[in-house]
């Protein structure tokens, strides 16, 4: 009987420091430190200190037939493609937000936390003066024209450019940005139709 009761308590401490390591390693910042950002494997990486104004962008993925680990799926994340057809996920699925809706001009950083289960990207597109957020043409591969794109953070614990940041981790970018407007996109095949754009004005 002792013994049953000393097992079963083990097992409930076990279980009460996995959930607590797991929930610090999600994003977490102490003492005024840098923000950390992990994932439940384990791996973490930390954001360096931003310049200028920063643009704090959550991007995510809710659950669905569409989203997690779907063999039908292959390689691609979730994202239509090469193995889901032409399909585009439907509008909703996913999302893209960002704390504050207007920032001054000059030096700003963007700091995008991915909060989705599968890898997304941030893209800087500026808008033209009759142009809706939302409202641009997507290719046949599901995207939208990144010609005009001032920058991006689409690299898993760095800066700039990568092969897209990986679920529970953070990209980053610093940009000069003039007055105007400008659209914040995942522009991922199929991210950007199925929610993930956000209008930002520099003023």
């Amino acid at each position: 009987m002792n013994a049953l009761v000393v097992t079963a308590i083990a097992g409930a401490v076990a279980t009460i420091v996995g959930l607590t390591g797991l929930s610090v390693g999600v994003v977490t910042a102490t003492n005024g430190s840098a923000p950390v950002f992990g994932n439940s494997a384990g791996s973490s990486c930390v954001q360096p200190p931003l310049a200028g104004s920063i643009v704090n962008v959550s991007l995510r993925s809710m659950g669905g037939p569409m989203m997690g680990n779907n063999s039908r799926m292959g390689a691609d994340n979730g994202m239509t493609g090469k193995s889901t057809g032409n399909r585009t996920m439907p509008r909703g699925t996913m999302s893209l937000s960002i704390d504050r809706s207007r920032v001054g001009s000059g030096v700003v950083s963007f700091l995008a936390t991915n909060e989705g289960s599968i890898r997304h990207e941030l893209v800087i597109l500026p808008l033209t003066d009759s142009q809706v957020a939302g409202s641009r043409p997507t290719s046949s591969e599901n995207k939208v024209d990144e010609t005009a794109s001032l920058g991006e953070a689409s690299a898993t614990c760095n800066a700039g450019e990568g092969s897209g940041i990986a679920p529970g981790s953070a990209g980053w970018v610093t940009l000069n940005l003039a007055p105007g407007r400008y659209e914040i996109v995942c522009n991922l095949p199929g991210h950007y139709a199925a929610g993930m754009h956000q209008e930002l004005i520099v003023s």
